[in-house]
């Protein structure tokens, strides 16, 4: 007689473990109507909070959520973070246990993981696949930093957006988004999520730092470098200045090559990003840069970046 049982069938053992797994935390995945047609998905990452992908959202009022048990609930849009892509949502009189989150810094290419959904028809969804590659802290286009990069192997079905992604243990390692990246999925970090959502939920907004630059990048030539003594080949060509910035306000020009920023290498747009944290607003920053085949230097004061996370 065929043995079916799971601990004879490591197949049937694997599937009923992923099954649990997707049950246990669909109890804290929802929908979220923030779009016309297609519903995304929302994790309940603290009590009363619900995180989801800021690109999915379409409006700021008139959100509602459709809950594990199938009830309706509105909700309430604390603030959103176009460059992370991470929407806050505040959910009360309705009391669901978050998630268990982990540290997506862990995972390593191959590692399998489940995206947990929610639609309205089928309820929960699920997609199981690995990670196809992962590695340190990465900075997304818009300029936001993800304390890691975690690419899901394929792209996301629609509504997985949203979504939670597990490990094999059930612990939520972010949620997805396929906005981040073209032609696959992403995932945004629960450490990620955590403080972004704390400065959501503080001020509404993500305060990043503003230069009001356009740049480029250039080589420089072996002269310059001899001549200024630079410790790298790579600069920054200035090929537009937001009219009133603080690069134009100090003295900034349109050909000026950006060379040092507070004394470190300015190489690229990256170097530009991780000096202008919120905590750089207000304050001071030396720039030096070329000018007509000479080194010189100014300081600017950092601005606001202008906010663009209206939703459309």
């Amino acid at each position: 007689m065929e043995n079916t049982s799971s601990s004879a069938n490591p197949l049937l053992e694997l599937s009923a473990n992923l099954a649990a797994i997707v049950e246990r935390v669909g109890q804290s995945v929802v929908a979220v109507h923030g779009r016309r047609r297609i519903p995304s998905s929302g994790v309940v990452w603290r009590h009363g909070i619900v995180v989801t992908a800021a690109h999915t959202l379409r409006r700021e009022e008139g959100i509602e959520l459709t809950l594990p048990d199938g009830r309706v609930a509105a909700a309430v849009l604390a603030g959103r973070d176009t460059s992370t892509d991470v929407a806050v949502l505040k959910l009360d009189g309705v009391d669901l246990d978050p998630v268990e989150s982990g540290d997506a810094r862990s995972l390593k290419a191959g590692h399998l993981v489940l995206a947990v959904a929610r639609a309205d028809e089928f309820g929960t969804s699920a997609d199981f696949g690995v990670v196809g590659s992962a590695g340190g802290p990465w900075r997304t286009w818009r300029g936001g930093r993800l304390d890691s990069f975690v690419r899901l192997d394929g792209g996301l079905h629609p509504g997985f957006s949203g979504a939670a992604v597990a490990d094999a243990r059930g612990r939520v390692m972010g949620i997805c988004t396929s906005a981040l990246a073209r032609g696959f999925g992403i995932v945004i970090p629960g450490m990620t999520v955590e403080r972004v959502t704390d400065e959501l939920l503080a001020t509404g907004r993500v305060s990043r730092g503003y230069l009001g630059v356009g740049t480029q990048q250039v080589t420089l030539s072996d002269a310059w470098i001899k001549k200024m003594n630079l410790s790298s080949n790579r600069g920054l060509l200035v090929n537009s200045l937001a009219p009133g910035g603080p690069a134009e306000v100090a003295g900034v020009l349109l050909g000026d090559v950006l060379i040092e920023l507070d004394g470190k290498p300015c190489r690229d747009m990256d170097d530009v990003q991780t000096a202008l944290g919120s905590v750089s607003i207000g304050q001071p920053l030396k720039i030096g840069l070329i000018r007509g085949g000479e080194r010189t230097e100014c300081s600017v004061t950092v601005g606001e970046r202008p906010q663009r996370d209206s939703c459309r």
